[in-house]
């Protein structure tokens, strides 16, 4: 068992804390994803698992044993990290097998792991190269090679990808799902790229300011976010926010009033709505540029980004509040053009004064 368990876990440098109070599961080979903006504290909660960060506070376990004060190297876990850290002297075999040499194991069995990992990876034909005559993706393969060999229980990457152009980032996406698949080993990410995130994920961990705000499956997440915070981070664009008035209506339905004077019923779906100035959240992929929905918004277009398979508008609304919508490709509004944007109420979300979701969309439902 691979599992990992946090509890109460907190990091402080000084009078500073990074880490406020952390209770998380991670279960047997679950691929579990930690996101955030920079400085929410996950590179450093990565690196008190790692052994590499102390626990100011709190307890960690791996498969069932307390590790709080056990030191790295007998945790049983392998580390990826940013920068490929390979050693240029050496080749790609000598690079992979390094620290099993460094621990005393049998040549043999340093070759065999080798072998193993360098046909996983796809690396045979480059075992006798040196990082110098590598691409930035065959390092990064070399360096998860040398993980791979240690046989560990689990394995810790910390933005691995960031330095790769975007092509090969998607590629390596793919990669490392399918190692996971492979080896179906627990694995702990960390990325700030919340695309890299929805797509290898199985559970994603949102952190802001060292606190997790939800934890989650990737759709979810994106259905049902918890809060403002979660609904604006995942999903690219992020969703639009509205500060809408919103009226209690009869048969568990509310009505909000939006720019222009348009009023959209909602279904509350049980949850108790007191009315009042709220939040009204609509990703830009469910508005419909063509002025098909519940409603329609009355704007013109600021800016018209026009990426060939869709089109993404920035549209500015009568009150002066900016909305993104995302349209096919062939949409042919420019910047300046007028626009009627449509509205689904299905897939509203309503958060309170507080930011946290009161109603969520219904598209799944």
């Amino acid at each position: 068992m691979s599992d990992v368990s946090l509890r109460a876990v907190k990091k402080s440098f000084g009078a500073v804390d990074v880490i406020k109070g952390v209770d998380l599961d991670i279960a047997d080979g679950e691929f579990c994803v930690f996101v955030g903006p920079s400085g929410c504290g996950k590179s450093t909660l990565l690196r008190m698992i790692a052994g590499l960060e102390r626990i100011s506070e709190g307890s960690l376990s791996i498969g069932g044993q307390e590790m709080t004060d056990v030191g790295p190297s007998e945790r049983g876990v392998a580390m990826v990290f940013q920068s490929y850290a390979l050693y240029p002297h050496m080749t790609v075999a000598e690079n992979i097998g390094f620290g099993l040499k460094m621990t005393g194991h049998p040549k043999a069995l340093v070759a065999e792991r080798t072998a193993y990992a360098a046909k996983m990876l796809q690396l045979e034909p480059l075992l006798q190269r040196k990082p110098g005559q590598l691409s930035g993706g065959q390092r990064q393969r070399v360096a998860i090679g040398r993980a791979i060999v240690r046989n560990p229980d689990v394995f810790l990457f910390d933005e691995p990808l960031s330095n790769l152009d975007a092509a090969l980032r998607v590629q390596m996406r793919s990669e490392l799902s399918n190692l996971h698949q492979d080896l179906k080993a627990t694995m702990i990410y960390v990325t700030h790229d919340q695309v890299e995130a929805m797509t290898m994920a199985d559970k994603i961990v949102v952190l802001s300011a060292g606190r997790i705000e939800q934890v989650g499956a990737p759709l979810e997440l994106y259905h049902r976010p918890k809060n403002l915070f979660v609904a604006g981070f995942i999903g690219s664009p992020k969703m639009n926010f509205l500060t809408v008035p919103v009226t209690p209506g009869e048969n568990g339905r509310v009505t909000a009033s939006l720019p222009g004077g348009a009023s959209l019923s909602l279904d509350t779906h049980g949850a108790s709505v007191k009315g009042g100035t709220m939040t009204l959240g609509v990703r830009p992929e469910h508005l419909d540029a063509t002025g098909n929905g519940d409603i329609v918004l009355e704007g013109r277009v600021k800016l018209a980004e026009h990426l060939g398979s869709e089109t993404l508008f920035f549209v500015s609304l009568a009150d002066g509040s900016e909305i993104a919508v995302k349209a096919d490709g062939l949409a042919s509004q420019r910047a300046g053009d007028p626009i009627r944007v449509g509205v689904p109420a299905r897939a509203c979300h309503l958060f309170d004064t507080d930011g946290l979701a009161v109603v969520n969309g219904d598209l799944t439902r």
